[in-house]
């Protein structure tokens, strides 16, 4: 199925300029310890946040608010997996899970906690290493040059997969205001992968996914409450989200060019977050309809900690504007996932 294709060009409006991002700066702060707050493309070498200005309180307890995670999404025509490790400060935190779409049904799943600094270890790199292990389970990205190698131990899930980062989609990168400080994040477009995960007595390959990488890493407020939606192909994609970041990390990828969305709308059920989602952008470039197929659910209640997370996966169907010149991409069946997420951390 042809998930890529352009309608014929309608009249641009005012609000389609070019909206083409500016290169991501070297580091997260500027040198009078301002944050270098923006919307780019590209990676941000230096991830540091110890020359942001602050008062007293803030430096005792920026430890405690200093959240870092690195996530991998691979799609496939017959499953979904999710992978992420997560360092919250004070604690850490990983999970992985496959999707089997014929059956509609998370058919495995692993999830652990452990404590940051042993077993949990995050490097202020975008996508670069990251590990974790606490008891039999162990989750680990590896950097090994332009590929990330991505490895899941489990009794309940395995995964051994190449994700290629050789001649990426232009990488999202944010520095936004958020609900306690700063935060940053950087989001892939479509990256090759290959490998292979085991379930149950079967092998799933890897021939014919396609990843998407997310590493966040800010100082955010202990409790935290977002919507989220992404998906990709090789060259269309999206990443979609209201909450603390505001509209900053809105964007799609169409055939290799990264455009600016800005705000987003998220129309769905709370209590029942099967039924349908509609996702519009404000300026009419996005108009976005999801039908999931299913969900992986996790609420954690750690007394001084509590987490509520569902994410269904399922199909966005609809279309995308090109600003420069206001062609319509159809979006037809494309497997990703939405989120909607409350963390007290």
């Amino acid at each position: 199925m042809n998930l890529f294709s352009a309608a014929a060009p309608t009249r641009p409006s005012t609000a389609m300029a070019s909206t083409l991002l500016p290169p991501a700066p070297r580091q997260l702060v500027h040198e009078r310890g301002i944050p270098a707050f923006g919307v780019y493309q590209g990676i941000i070498d230096r991830l540091d946040w110890r020359a942001l200005k602050t008062t007293p309180y803030q430096r005792l307890t920026r430890r405690l608010h200093h959240k870092r995670w690195q996530y991998a999404a691979i799609a496939h025509p017959a499953f979904f997996i999710g992978v992420a490790i997560v360092d919250v400060g004070w604690t850490g935190t990983a999970f992985a899970y496959l999707f089997d779409r014929k059956s509609g049904e998370v058919i495995a799943a692993a999830s652990a906690n452990g404590l940051p600094g042993l077993s949990t270890r995050i490097e202020d790199r975008a996508f670069g290493d990251a590990s974790f292990q606490a008891g039999r389970c162990r989750l680990s990205f590896r950097r090994d040059g332009e590929r990330l190698e991505l490895a899941v131990d489990s009794p309940q899930l395995k995964v051994a997969a190449h994700i290629q980062l050789t001649d990426m989609p232009p990488v999202l990168a944010v520095i936004a205001p958020a609900n306690w400080l700063a935060h940053s994040t950087h989001k892939s477009g479509g990256l090759r992968i290959s490998g292979f995960a085991d379930c149950q007595d079967q092998r799933y390959s890897l021939d014919g996914a396609v990843a998407a990488l997310d590493y966040s890493n800010g100082l955010l407020a202990r409790e935290t409450r977002w919507r989220w939606a992404s998906a990709h192909s090789l060259e269309l994609g999206f990443n979609l989200q209201q909450g603390y970041m505001g509209d900053t990390e809105n964007a799609a990828w169409l055939r290799g060019k990264l455009i600016r969305l800005g705000p987003v709308s998220f129309d769905y059920q709370p209590d029942d977050p099967l039924q349908g989602w509609r996702m519009r952008s404000d300026n009419g470039l996005l108009d976005l309809s999801f039908a999931p197929e299913g969900a992986r659910r996790e609420d954690k209640n750690l007394l001084i900690a509590a987490s509520r997370y569902v994410q269904p996966i399922g199909r966005f169907n609809g279309r995308i504007r090109d600003p420069d010149g206001g062609a319509d991409h159809v979006v037809s069946d494309l497997l990703g996932v939405t989120e909607d997420h409350l963390s007290r951390w």
